[in-house]
């Protein structure tokens, strides 16, 4: 499935059958014949063309109604849930941010927008300096790029914003590395997601990764659903065919499936070493809109993705979801301590299966 083509295809409406029309020898009544045919046609394709205006407006109205059944603002409302595990590492060195109402950090919000949010998993390599760093520091610089007022293009100023931002922060990373004795070496990934109302927003660099789980009606007598699992982000490892030709036109080698045999991601921040290399901070960028089939989204380091699949990560989510009583807690509905429970199950299960790596997983739930 494409997650840029999120528009339903227009209405499709029968052409008539073409008019019959009967021989004539007076070539005045074939004339008043065609002027009537051609009159006919065209009153035809009015009708139609009102026809297919009301057909489409209709199915935007029922588009709307669906997700205001769901959600009585028309919006999903976001919730996260965190679970980190260190595993056999010395240290723990991923970081994540959860700020499901990112207004606070804005100046003003651009036109006709309500609601800004964002969720982020970092994971680090050779320390913990350069995770943490953009953990403190993306979201704010973020803020400070992002769109205001009246805007035209919403997308393409969010892209732009995006990269600009990936940009500065591991600029202002690599300045603060350099200049420590001796220069700091850490490098990070990073998976951020932005949801603007209900438009999601992906940005990623390196392998730690964001999946969305959409629940699909299979039809029959029963009108079962099914999960469909999508993945929101791409990889950025040096054996992909584009990445280790960026490396090694720029001077670099790919040994053993590692930059320099050494750095297991073509792209990430920080890592001041490798980018002489090759190794960049763009990150991929990837939009999905929310709809009211979407049950959560998955945002998590490669620690989870070691020892499960993505569609392995959603059904074991969704078997948590769906399991018997939970034990209730002061504050929290049972839907909320069910997608708790499936967070810290998840890590769990992942250290579980032997993953000896830092583990961080979110778990960002759509709903009402």
């Amino acid at each position: 499935m494409d997650l840029f083509d999120d528009l339903p295809e227009p209405t499709q409406t029968a052409a008539p059958a073409p008019a019959v029309r009967s021989q004539s020898t007076n070539e005045e009544e074939e004339e008043e014949e065609e002027e009537e045919e051609e009159e006919e046609k065209r009153l035809k394709r009015k009708r139609e063309d009102a026809e297919c205006h009301t057909d489409k407006k209709e199915e935007e109205e029922d588009e709307r109604g669906e997700i205001k059944k769901v959600c009585k603002e028309g919006l999903p409302v976001l919730k996260g849930y965190v679970a980190a595990r260190r595993g056999e590492r010395e240290e723990m060195q991923d970081a994540h941010v959860l700020l499901p109402d990112m207004t606070s950090c804005l100046s003003a919000l651009p036109g006709r927008v309500s609601r800004v949010s964002y969720f982020a998993v970092f994971d680090g390599h050779g320390g913990a300096r350069a995770s943490q760093f953009a953990a403190e520091n993306l979201h704010h610089n973020l803020a400070k790029k992002f769109p205001s007022g009246e805007t035209e293009n919403l997308d393409k100023l969010i892209k732009k914003c995006l990269l600009d931002t990936f940009r500065q922060t591991d600029e202002d990373f690599l300045k603060k590395a350099s200049s420590q004795k001796p220069a700091w070496k850490d490098g990070s990934t990073a998976t951020c997601v932005l949801v603007v109302d209900d438009m999601v927003y992906v940005a990623n660099l390196g392998d730690s990764r964001a999946v969305l789980c959409r629940m699909e009606t299979t039809g029959g007598a029963e009108d079962q659903r099914r999960s469909v699992t999508l993945a929101l982000s791409k990889e950025h490892n040096p054996t992909i065919y584009e990445e280790r030709m960026r490396i090694q036109r720029a001077g670099g080698t790919v040994r053993d499936g590692r930059v320099l045999g050494v750095l297991e991601v073509s792209r990430s921040i920080g890592d001041g070493q490798y980018k002489r290399c090759g190794v960049i901070s763009t990150p991929d960028l990837r939009r999905c809109q929310l709809t009211a089939n979407d049950r959560f989204i998955i945002l998590a380091c490669d620690g989870l993705f070691k020892v499960f699949s993505a569609d392995e990560a959603v059904k074991f989510v969704l078997g948590v979801l769906q399991e018997g009583s939970v034990e209730q807690k002061a504050g929290l509905t049972e839907e909320e301590l069910r997608f708790e429970a499936a967070c810290q199950q998840l890590a769990s299960e992942a250290v579980r299966r032997g993953c000896a790596d830092n583990v961080t997983v979110i778990l960002l739930s759509i709903g009402c």
